[in-house]
This record gives structure tokens, sequence and C-alpha cells, in this order.
């Protein structure tokens, strides 16, 4: 398809996102390609590894193509989105099983779906471009594919505080937080990727001083709050007033909600367990959350203004994330 180029290399099975205008944003046709083409190379004797880059300089993958899931949304078409946001997670949760080495050169921006993608690779590189983050709250949604999983691991509070800010970690800090395994400047990728193609051996991958993460050092103790308003009493005790702009700007229910399924996660023994309580949101976003008044304003109209409307309750945020019954989120199990 036009916006993958999937193809065998030497040892290697290569995907590579070839829609840099559109920052590789991921449709729904590509997450079904990339998880089909996973599938196929599974018992491929040829593959030994899987190597998944992108073209352009801007961006791995800045996020999920949603621009239909909108307009489908609008129109009262909910399935389209929730047969996205099904298939996306199945392709997600092949990616963490996947039985041989997936590497994922994450270059640029690395936004939700593109986190989905790269995030849950068994060997993730990040370069001196790299920009990770995972900003849904600001669309009205949830740090999804995998990501409440992702969060839910990183050191303290870091999870809590990436959730309800979206703020964009760099290599050092993507590092530090689980997000990333290794650093090695961008220059050095091609022959890396090269070097992997003909040998189909992981162990060349050597990384090198992975820059500064300031997140090592950044007070976060705010976020241990029970709520988001409580976060935001502290913080505006502690007179942070650049996470408070941020806060006030993002949905009130995605944070809420977000905060709840970061810690929920925190329980869970298996990422599958965090993506099937994300599609309980998810499945219901179009019907009830801030997510199309959310897109509306940051993507199709681009005013930046959105009016976020949705109950931010603990009874609501309870209801979002309770079980679909017979919609409930199915996974293959693999060996």
């Amino acid at each position: 398809m036009d916006d993958l180029n999937i193809r065998k290399s030497g040892r290697a099975g290569r995907i590579t996102f070839t829609r840099p205008k559109a920052l590789n944003a991921l449709s729904h046709n590509m997450a079904l390609a990339i998880h089909r083409t996973l599938d196929g190379w599974r018992d491929d004797g040829d593959v030994a590894l899987v190597i998944i880059d992108a073209e352009g300089e801007r961006a791995f993958c800045a996020g999920g193509d949603i621009a239909a899931v909108y307009r489908a949304g609008l129109a009262g078409n909910h399935a389209l989105g929730q047969r996205f946001f099904a298939d996306e997670y199945r392709m997600n949760a092949a990616i963490a099983d996947y039985p041989k080495p997936i590497v994922a050169f994450m270059n640029g921006f690395v936004m939700g779906g593109g986190v989905g993608v790269g995030g849950h690779a068994s060997h993730r590189i990040v370069g001196d471009t790299t920009q990770i983050a995972m900003p849904e709250s600001g669309i009205g949604l949830i740090p999804d594919v995998g990501g409440t999983w992702l969060l839910s691991r990183a050191p303290g509070r870091i999870g809590e505080y990436l959730a309800l800010t979206g703020a964009r970690m760099g290599a050092g800090d993507a590092i530090h937080a689980g997000f990333a395994d290794t650093y090695i400047p961008e220059e050095q990728w091609p022959d890396l990727i090269a070097r992997l193609e003909a040998t189909g051996d992981v162990a060349l991958i050597e990384g090198g001083d992975a820059p500064s993460a300031p997140l090592r050092t950044l007070d976060l103790s705010p976020f241990a709050k029970d709520t988001v308003a409580d976060i935001i009493d502290a913080l505006e005790e502690d007179g942070n007033a650049q996470v408070l702009k941020v806060l006030a700007g993002n949905s009130p229910l995605s944070m809420a909600a977000g905060l709840a399924m970061v810690r929920a996660a925190r329980d869970d023994t298996r990422m599958q367990d965090s993506l099937a309580r994300e599609y309980r949101f998810t499945h219901r976003a179009t019907q009830e959350t801030d997510f199309l008044e959310g897109v509306r304003a940051q993507i199709i109209d681009k005013d930046r203004k959105p009016r976020w409307m949705a109950d931010a309750s603990p009874d609501h945020v309870a209801a979002l994330l309770a079980s679909l019954g017979p919609h409930e989120l199915t996974l293959e199990e693999t060996a």
C-alpha cells in the first residue's frame, strides 16, 4: 500500500511508514496491514527480525489518523471508530507479543498511535530528534494503544504527569520513563539497519550515552494527589503556572479518566489488560466523551478553543470504564 513500504531485505522484514507529509499518521488500513504482515512473517524462516522505521525527518508516526472517525461519529456512525480502535489495539498487542525481535527506529514525533507501534517493540531506538508524547487529554481522549501500561511503569509519578499534560520526551527522558531502550545518533541508523538486514542479529545494537533526562529531577509530587482537582491545588500552592496552563486547556474528563487508568494499570500483569480497559473508553468515546469536540478544535477547525462539556465526575469515569459485556476487546492469545 502507498502509506507503507513492506518488504523483505536480507534477514529482515521491513515496515516503513511512507506518508511523511501527514507525519506518517496511522490509518485504519495501515494498522490492519502491519498486523497482517507480522502474522505472515511469524513463521517465515527467512525473517529473523523485523525493522520498523519511517520516511521523512519530522516523524516516525505522529498519531492515529482519526479524521474519518470524527466524521463518522458526527454523523452518528459510532461503529467505524470502534472498529478502528479495536483493530489498532490488536495490532499493538501483536507487536508486544511477537516471538521475533522487532526493532523500531523512532525519529521525530512519536505520539499516540506511533507509541502504539514503536513503544511495544522489543528494541526501541531513539535519537536526537525524537519527541515522544501521549497528548490525548488535549483532544478529549485518553492515553491508549497500550499507553496506560507504559505510563504506569514509569518511575515515580512520571506516568500521571505525562498522562495529564501530554508533555514531550526527548531521547533521555524516553529511556528513563521506559518508552525507549537505546540512544543511537541518527546518522548511524542507516549503517546499523544495513548490518541488521545482513545478519539478523540484534546483538549488534549498541547504544551510546543518552542525552540528559530532565524528568529525573523534576518535582512531580503534586501528581501523587488523589484527584485532578487535588493535583491542581498542589500545583497552585507550588506556583507552577506553566503546568497549570496546560491542564486548564485539556479535557477535564480525559484527565480524570487518564489518571484513573494509569493507576489501575499498575495492577495489570499484561499489557493486554490495559488495552482492554482503554478500549472501554474509546468504544464509547464518540458518544459519551469530549472526543469529537477535541478533534474538532485541534485537528479539524484548528481553532485550539475546545468547549469541554462532558461530565468529569467519578461516577461518569467509572461508567466509561465499566465492562462492555459482549463488546469487550478480544485479543489473540499467542504462545
